[in-house]
């Protein structure tokens, strides 16, 4: 395979240019992605959250609930090993859209003891390692960003992935609660044309070829061919490619308090 950013001119070339294009039924699928989020919001009012994974879906919601007043909080997890580029959304989420973004973190003392017993890389050594490490950084905060809430909104896409090929736009969780998946049938290119009609903020590692951005160390560039979430946890088999937060069974069942968001 070719690393893509070696290509000649390829550092030149933004997200933007690489995948944004118009393609049949866009707009209609704009459409069907704000009903969704209006009845998220209608059924669940003042209880529904969009977990912002700070990636180019996720902005994508961002800018239809902003740009449209749809009441449904913006919440993300900052896990301790994001990339500057990706923290650095937060702000420019605020300032561009008037919008207030809850911030939930990993608990401190549980992330020391996770790294003074098993090593700063020790997501390299297991799956088992790597999604205890996803638990203490990501799944323990979502519960306490999705505590007290009976829905949330995602940016999952069918395309994302194999695992995801068969994510419905609505679905109700074992332990009651309702999620809303309103791109489910967009493709990466609606999602970059979206972007770049409405200009909406993104990650400056997407013009790095980087289509999926989690934490630093299990991120990198995927090259010519490579499967969208190729760069995710390269290292692994690709039916382990989950961190928890998606995978039902796996969802973290609700804490007994809602802690307040420490904010950026």
């Amino acid at each position: 395979m070719t690393d893509l950013s070696v290509l000649p001119g390829a550092a030149r070339a933004s997200a933007i240019e690489l995948y944004a294009r118009h393609t049949p039924g866009h707009e209609s699928r704009v459409q069907a992605a704000l009903d969704w989020l209006r009845r998220a919001a209608a059924e669940h009012p003042g209880r529904v959250v969009l977990a912002n994974s700070l990636g180019a879906e996720d902005m994508v919601l961002t800018d239809l609930i902003a740009r449209h007043q749809i009441p449904i909080a913006i919440g993300t997890l900052d896990t301790g090993a994001l990339h500057p580029e990706t923290l650095a959304l937060i702000p420019k989420i605020e300032l561009r859209y008037g919008l207030s973004v809850e911030v939930y973190r990993p608990r401190t003392e549980a992330v020391i003891q996770f790294v003074r017993q098993n090593g700063e890389k020790a997501m390299y050594q297991s799956l088992a390692l790597r999604k205890g490490c996803c638990q203490v950084r990501k799944l323990e905060p979502l519960g306490r960003m999705l505590d007290g809430r009976t829905a949330w909104v995602t940016g999952l896409r069918h395309e994302q992935s194999k695992n995801r090929a068969d994510m419905p736009a609505h679905e109700i969780e074992p332990n009651g609660r309702a999620k809303y998946n309103p791109l489910v049938d967009w493709t990466w290119a609606d999602v970059w044309h979206y972007i770049a009609s409405h200009e909406v903020p993104y990650n400056d590692l997407h013009d790095q070829f980087m289509p999926s951005i989690g934490c630093a160390p299990c991120t990198r560039a995927i090259a010519v061919g490579e499967d969208f979430r190729a760069g995710r946890w390269w290292w692994e088999d690709e039916k382990a490619k989950e961190c928890g937060l998606h995978v039902s069974a796996a969802h973290p069942v609700d804490p007994p308090r809602k802690e307040a968001p420490a904010h950026a």
